[in-house]
């Protein structure tokens, strides 16, 4: 009867990514459309640049986060410089249009 119950997702195969084809097809007609669908899936990942930008921003956020957690008075010390330079950079360009 233990053979009956089902078994988890982890013992019983391994979860591949999309951009990959598994081992043991023997049909070559099914293999090639894995390949082809493998090979689509590895393109999408590579072109899909919003979600490629969404993904670098998060982990930069996770980063600053983790930052302030470690040092929050050298988090205040950068946000106060950048503003200063957001600042200057505006006020430059504002005097330069100006004359």
């Amino acid at each position: 009867m233990s053979s009956d119950a089902p078994v988890p997702l982890s013992k019983s195969r391994v979860v591949l990514p999309r951009t990959a084809v598994p081992f043991g097809i023997d049909d070559p007609v099914e293999h090639a459309r894995t390949e082809l669908k493998a090979a689509l899936a590895a393109i999408e990942e590579k072109a899909n640049v919003p979600r490629r930008v969404g993904i670098a921003v998060d982990d930069g956020i996770d980063k600053a986060r983790a930052f302030q957690r470690r040092n929050p008075a050298l988090t205040a010390v950068a946000v106060i410089a950048g503003a200063v330079a957001v600042g200057a950079a505006v006020w430059g360009f504002v005097r330069l249009y100006t004359r």
